[in-house]
């Protein structure tokens, strides 16, 4: 080819240029990091969204009912404003209510949290048929709250009841476990009985725990009970930690001494001992008993700002006490 020819071929025009089509470019190119953030956000878009409305709706129109005398049923209803708080303020039985959930927090916790420990370092041990025990243990766990309840009314009733009838067998006049002051006792068996659920999160911890720290404290001489206090609760600190909080925001939310309570009925609500009226109780009898939603709705914005107070007091005062493998404060 001439030089001629190359030079008609370069002024000729293209095939793009002759149709009057632009050339393709290529689109614009999304970053990694783009990519990892509408990742995040696909995924997390189902509970975000359940979050919205199964969370922050209900809990928005909770609060506007607070300050209302809504009823649930009758359009005759106003607006108090602080009304219901100011009368949440003076009703002993609401205090009373509030103080037997904090005592039943601060009795049940520390014991589930012990027996939970108890059992996570007994099956963490190398015995035969580990796997079976830890399962057996943790069963009782799994059980809906309705059925463990309705099963412990069943097993300490006090006419029918297995409990009353080995106390029998033996010459034992029958008791009153669902009656004062026996009930809160049986209260507390119900949380203990389910204490496999802090066993297998013990148990995860105990596990993490380094192998070297107690061979060197075995080498070193110390007991099993002083590596025990000294190595491995130190560690299981964050744990423990968790599992205070999470135990005591779900135990003063508990409804279960309805379900433990003696056949009776007042208003649609069953009766129950006065020892195992705690706030949540409380809160379900102003509902579904006098229909009170405006009043019954202050009653659970108080008990979220007293559990939002009450976390906030934990973490302030156990975090000397907490041990973390990596700080917390640390930036990534």
């Amino acid at each position: 080819m001439t030089v001629d020819q190359i030079s008609s071929v370069a002024d000729r025009p293209s095939a793009a240029t002759g149709t009057g089509r632009a050339p393709a470019t290529a689109g614009p190119r999304i970053s990694m990091t783009a990519r990892r953030h509408r990742a995040f956000y696909m995924f997390t878009s189902p509970w975000i969204i359940g979050f919205l409305l199964l969370t922050v709706t209900p809990m928005v129109y909770a609060l506007w009912l607070s300050f209302t005398t809504f009823d649930g049923i009758s359009p005759n209803w106003k607006y108090v404003g602080l009304g219901n708080y100011r009368e949440l303020l003076n009703d002993p039985v609401t205090w009373d209510a509030l103080g037997r959930a904090g005592l039943f927090a601060l009795t049940s916790v520390p014991l589930s949290i012990i027996a939970g420990l108890a059992l996570a370092v007994l099956v963490n041990r190398p015995l035969k048929a580990r796997g079976l025990f830890r399962t057996l243990l943790y069963l009782p766990a799994v059980v809906p709250p309705v059925g463990a309840g309705l099963a412990f009314k069943l097993l300490f009733d006090q006419n029918s009841g297995a409990s009353n009838g080995v106390l029998t067998f033996f010459g034992i006049d029958a008791v009153g476990w669902l009656a004062d002051p026996y009930a809160r006792y049986v209260l507390l068996m119900t949380v203990l009985w389910a204490a496999g659920n802090v066993m297998i999160i013990s148990l995860a911890g105990l596990q993490d725990v380094p192998r070297e720290l107690h061979e060197a404290a075995r080498i070193d001489g110390a007991s099993a009970w002083r590596t025990f206090r000294s190595i491995t609760v130190p560690l299981l600190s964050p744990v423990l930690l968790f599992q205070t909080v999470t135990g005591m925001i779900a135990s003063v939310q508990t409804i279960m001494p309805l379900l433990l309570a003696p056949l009776g009925d007042t208003g649609g609500v069953t009766t129950v001992p006065q020892s195992n009226y705690l706030y949540m109780m409380h809160v379900f009898a102003q509902y579904f008993a006098l229909g009170r939603y405006g009043y019954a709705s202050a009653l659970l914005w108080v008990l979220f700002v007293l559990i939002l107070i009450a976390t906030g007091l934990i973490f302030k005062f156990a975090s000397g006490a907490v041990f973390y493998n990596v700080d917390p404060e640390a930036k990534k």
